[in-house]
Formats: C-alpha cells, sequence, structure tokens
C-alpha cells in the first residue's frame, strides 16, 4: 500500500519547483541565476517566461501548474505587488499550501518581511494603487450612467480580490523563508547557493518516501550534515563506521547530495586504490590546494588508505572550508 501511495505521489508532480516572481524586477538577473542554480542542480523547475498584459487574470493552465508542483518560491521584489498577476499566485499558492505535498517558500529579495506581511513600504503603495483603481473604474461607469447594480458588483469584485490579496500576503510572509539583505551580507551568489541547497534538502526529504533504501534515514542525514558545518571556517573530517550493509554508503551519498553544490570538485576515481602510496598522497596535496573541495571516502578498510587520501590536516586550507569523510 505505501508503495502505491508513493509512486502516485512522485507521478503527479511534472515538476519539483515553480518561481513565482515580477518579470520587470528579477527575470534578467536574480531570478535567471536561480532558475540556472536549480537546474544545474537537477532541481526542475517551472518558471513562466510569457507577457501579461496589466490587469490580466491568471490563466487556468497555470492555475494547473501550480497545483501540480511541490515547492513553490516566491520572490517578493518592490514591484511584486503592483502586478494583480503576480498577487493572484500566492492566493493560488496559499491554497495548495493548505492542502498536503506542498510547500510555499519565500524569498524577501529588496523587500522586507514585514513590508510584506503588513502591506507598508513599496507593497502598501501598489495596494493603495489597486484600490485607487478599483475606485476610477467605479467613477468612470458611474458618469456612464451604468446599472447601480453592476457598479456594486464591479466593486465588490475589486474588495474581495485586494482582500484575497492582502491575505495571502500576510500568510506567505508568515511562512519560514529568506531574506537577501540578513543572509551572507547581501551576497546574491551564495544567497542563491544557500536557497538551492535548503530547496534540494527539501526534496531529498520527500523522496525518502519513495526510495526504500532511503527510508528512516531523515534524522541520520540532517545530524551529519549538521556536524560538517557548513558555514564554518575549519577542516571537518568525519567517519561513519558501522557493520557490512548497515547504509553507510546511502548516508553519505545522501549527505554529498545535499552538500556538494557548495564545494568545486569530487573525487571519484575507482582505480586510485592502485596507485602506491606516495602517488596518491602527492596527488591529493595537488588538489587539495587553493579549492574548496569535499572528499568521499567509501569502502576504506586499511589505514594506509586513509593516511594516502586524507592523511593530516595540513593538507586542506581551512579558509577554503574543505571537508572530508
Amino acid at each position: 500500500m505505501a508503495s502505491t501511495s508513493a509512486s502516485s505521489v512522485q507521478k503527479s508532480f511534472m515538476y519539483d519547483v515553480f518561481l513565482s516572481f515580477r518579470g520587470e524586477d528579477t527575470r534578467k538577473t536574480f531570478v535567471d541565476h536561480l532558475y540556472h542554480a536549480l537546474h544545474q542542480k537537477g532541481i526542475i523547475t517551472y518558471k513562466d517566461d510569457e507577457t501579461i498584459e496589466k490587469g490580466e487574470r491568471i490563466s487556468e493552465q497555470l492555475m494547473r501548474s501550480i497545483e501540480a508542483l511541490r515547492f513553490h518560491i516566491i520572490v517578493f521584489s518592490k514591484n511584486y505587488a503592483s502586478s494583480s498577476w503576480c498577487l493572484d499566485e500566492p492566493v493560488k499558492i496559499m491554497e495548495c499550501q493548505k492542502m498536503t505535498e506542498h510547500t510555499a517558500y519565500p524569498i524577501f529579495y529588496d523587500v522586507e518581511p514585514t513590508e510584506v506581511r503588513n502591506q507598508r513600504g513599496s507593497v502598501g503603495e501598489a495596494f493603495a494603487e489597486h484600490e485607487k483603481e478599483g475606485s476610477t473604474r467605479k467613477r468612470k461607469r458611474t458618469l456612464e450612467d451604468v446599472d447601480v447594480k453592476v457598479l456594486h458588483f464591479a466593486k465588490k469584485e475589486k474588495e474581495d480580490y485586494v482582500g484575497r490579496w492582502r491575505n495571502a500576503l500576510k500568510e506567505v510572509a508568515g511562512l519560514a523563508g529568506m531574506e537577501l539583505k540578513n543572509t551572507f551580507n547581501g551576497h546574491e551568489a551564495k544567497f542563491i547557493q544557500q536557497i538551492v541547497q535548503d530547496i534540494s534538502l527539501k526534496l531529498r526529504f520527500v523522496n525518502f518516501s519513495i526510495d526504500g533504501k532511503l527510508v528512516g534515514m531523515e534524522t541520520r542525514v540532517k545530524n551529519v550534515v549538521s556536524s560538517v558545518e557548513i558555514g564554518s571556517d575549519d577542516v571537518r573530517m568525519i567517519g561513519i563506521k558501522g557493520m557490512g550493509g548497515g547504509g553507510k554508503t546511502t548516508l553519505a551519498r545522501a549527505v554529498f547530495d545535499h552538500i556538494s553544490i557548495w564545494f568545486e570538485d569530487v573525487l571519484n576515481d575507482q582505480s586510485i586504490f592502485e596507485k602506491r602510496n606516495l602517488d596518491l598522497e602527492n596527488m591529493m596535496r595537488k588538489m587539495m590546494r587553493s579549492r574548496k573541495v569535499v572528499v568521499v571516502l567509501d569502502d576504506v578498510d586499511d589505514i594506509d588508505q586513509l593516511d594516502a587520501l586524507a592523511g593530516e590536516f595540513s593538507w586542506f586550507k581551512p579558509e577554503e572550508m574543505s571537508k572530508c569523510w
């Protein structure tokens, strides 16, 4: 029964991530870099590049796309709330958030969470324009002597939309997300790396329920990732030991999948143990120099192998934040 359920969940999502963003603010800059970073990590991402006319309602196709995706990244920027199209997306996303298997992930690019939550600053100005637009439509229709009932309906429809937009932004801003200016001192490249790592981690834990080999390993993976301390400046060596068949290789692979985006190289040479120890040592010293690397050693059952591949802390430069286990 569990296998059938997992398979149906896996098949129901065509993409991993949906990107909601204001095109004029971030399409060719931040969102473009984020999209390619997700793609390089193997995270299948939906990014709508169609040009939407101002005031046009969100399409049924896009509605279905939001429903069909597991994770929704909402990139809040200064002009995000000025687009009714953009505002429709978090409304639908939060409807999905209340269902199982869906997760919204807010990113505050050049606005603060409090601005979004309380609709202040540029967000508040945008909502004032939306409400003004509704009043303008009412005055225009009054001059045209449109039926009073129709006027009331149009005003009520606009108020309903604005109310739903406000509630959705309050809910999204209350979720766990990331703010650029308070993360990595505003460095976008590192910020994007962190987003990709977080999404990758979340996707991996979702896939634990699908991949029978990974069931029950969430806590173990989190513990090892925590021990690695990605943000530290020291050399970290971690040993995973146990009886054969206990899942050591599977655990190491799962951890590597989570953190590999932070490192430049991975050593994966099955013939490496055929080399003489001196050759190994010289090669490893050369590879570690001035690089940010992660070294994963599997099937090590001889101390000479460990000494040859990761003999001393001095092989790794602390400032390069190298890790080895």
